[in-house]
């Protein structure tokens, strides 16, 4: 079903968010536009109910060990560099 555009939306973004999209509509072979668009249908389909049912999946989680604030920045950096 083919559904018309009508209305431009303009939004800002940081460059690592723009990369990741521009990744992800790369990968799937179509437009960042699409992506976005589809982002936004379905945060909008995702009712209270969801929202609820998804933080009390994460609340209820089995505690997960992590390592030390230090190390953990190490590897958010590494995992980063990886990207650009």
């Amino acid at each position: 079903m083919l559904m018309v555009k009508d209305r431009r939306l303009q939004v800002l973004v940081e460059d690592e968010q723009y990369r990741a999209l521009d990744a992800v509509a790369a990968e799937r072979g179509v437009s960042v536009a699409s992506i976005v668009r589809e982002a936004l249908g379905r945060y909008l389909q995702a009712g209270p109910e969801q929202t609820r049912e998804a933080a009390e999946r994460i609340l209820s989680a089995a505690p997960m060990p992590v390592g030390a604030p230090a190390e953990l920045r190490g590897e958010l950096e590494r995992l980063r560099g990886r990207r650009g």
